[in-house]
């Protein structure tokens, strides 16, 4: 039988202040920021995550999310198979 684990979610959010983005998600999901986390840096905010619970992590960033006209699968198909 087939297992699988999500070990890890990534939430990206285009703004300007990644500390004001991070306590917004740390308020949401009902997880501290872990300041000194290694991963806590520049772009990055890591919220405190208990060890049998997925990591989560905030990043800044400035681009706007593609579009398709694709269906999701053929669009993350299509991407998938470039790496």
């Amino acid at each position: 039988m087939h297992r699988s684990r999500l070990c890890a979610v990534l939430i990206d959010c285009k703004t300007s202040n990644v500390d004001e983005a991070a306590r917004f998600w740390s308020q949401a999901l009902g997880r501290p920021v872990d300041k000194d986390h290694p991963s806590t840096r520049g772009n990055y905010r890591m919220l405190e995550t208990p060890p049998d619970e997925p990591i989560v992590e905030v990043q800044q960033v400035d681009h706007e999310r593609p579009t398709t006209s694709l269906p999701k699968w053929r669009a993350w198909r299509s991407w998938a198979q470039r790496w």
